[in-house]
């Protein structure tokens, strides 16, 4: 029987197969086990992620491509909808949220969930740009009734940049674990480097682009022991695809590296994982580092802002390492290789990265009554 309560919006775009995306499913997902409906309000609306969502999901695509256009589509919306509340998923979709709220003229509850360190983002830009980046969120984000924070690291940055009391501001866990994780992680494989009885595979994950720091890994890796039989792969697609496959040819590495590209069902690779690395040069709060602990897979990670000191309790869980340096990380990789920690250690370290908890939080602070 159709629920009588009045939904609550998540208002997003999709337009490829990245980690917000695949965590605002898992969200809806969770928050649909809850007994809350939900609409998925679209900017965009492509890429592998949509095809997850439940059937009972109601999908409104708004007929634009670009958020500073999507607040005359939104504010109709919400006039003739009326949800709840609405969740905006990025810095973007919560700017256009409080220009679509104020023009239709309703008291809809704003929540806008932010999952990027963005001043680490913006470190290597001028003055200039990051005035422009800074002056609108200023201007917006205090109109915004609460922010969702996935790191403590990205609470602290967005209250330093949008001067906001912290008040303002709610650190709640990505949905990661998810109840068929498990089930997900036991299927068969693909690819043979993963296949029982052969040597260890390290692995990495995420776009490929300057964030993710992949170079700094081929390079880490390329110092580790050939005779081990140590071999590489780096699950994930994107623009910097060309260059790595380049700079893998010049380390003599191209027997023993792989670009995986997307894969349906990462999870199959991580738990056959002897390793795993998370290179990055900065994060919001990096979900397949806790992917990889909830599966009991050793790790090693930079110490960018932010999430990882958190997830690994300062290098209690797992080797932190400074951005960039690729004799530390080699030699991370190597000790953690050579000791690793119990599985059942790493999977306690992230039992809050739960799909039902996450759920639960977020219907709190968007003030719907369960």
């Amino acid at each position: 029987m159709p629920s009588t309560k009045p939904p609550i919006a998540v208002f997003a775009s999709f337009s490829g197969a990245g980690g917000v995306e695949h965590m605002l499913v898992n969200l809806i997902r969770g928050v649909l086990d809850l007994g809350q409906p939900v609409d998925l309000v679209l900017m965009r609306a492509s890429g592998p992620h949509l095809a997850r969502l439940p059937a009972e999901v109601t999908r409104i695509e708004l007929g634009t491509r670009h958020s500073a256009l999507a607040a005359p589509a939104l504010a109709r919306y919400l006039r003739r909808r009326r949800p709840a509340a609405l969740l905006a998923a990025k810095d973007r979709a919560g700017r256009a949220a409080v220009l679509a709220r104020a023009l239709a003229g309703t008291d809809t509850r704003l929540v806008m969930r932010l999952g990027t360190h963005l001043s680490a983002a913006m470190a290597e830009r001028s003055g200039a740009e990051r005035w422009l980046r800074y002056t609108p969120i200023r201007l917006l984000y205090p109109r915004i009734d609460h922010i969702v924070a996935v790191s403590e690291g990205v609470a602290q940055d967005t209250a330093r940049i949008a001067r906001l009391p912290s008040e303002q501001i709610s650190v709640i866990r990505n949905p990661v674990i998810t109840p068929e994780l498990e089930r997900l992680a036991a299927e068969p494989c693909p690819h043979p480097w993963l296949a029982p009885g052969e040597p260890p595979v390290i692995l990495g994950a995420g776009r490929l682009q300057r964030q993710k720091d992949f170079p700094t890994l081929l390079h880490a890796f390329e110092r580790l022991p050939r005779a081990a039989g140590y071999r590489l792969g780096i699950l994930g697609e994107g623009g910097g695809r060309p260059k790595l496959e380049t700079l893998i040819a010049e380390l003599g590495l191209s027997d023993r590296v792989a670009l995986l590209g997307f894969q349906d069902n990462p999870y199959a690779f991580l738990a056959r994982a002897r390793l795993f690395v998370l290179s990055s040069a900065w994060e919001g709060s990096p979900n397949v580092l806790t992917e990889a602990m909830a599966l009991g897979v050793p790790v090693v990670s930079t110490d960018c802002p932010s999430g990882p000191f958190e997830l690994l309790d300062g290098g209690r869980y797992g080797p932190l390492v400074p951005v960039g340096d690729v004799e530390a990380l080699a030699d991370a990789m190597q000790r953690t290789l050579t000791h690793p920690l119990p599985p059942e250690r790493l999977r306690s370290a992230v039992s809050e990265y739960t799909q039902e908890r996450s759920a639960e939080r977020y219907l709190e602070v968007l003030g719907v009554a369960r």
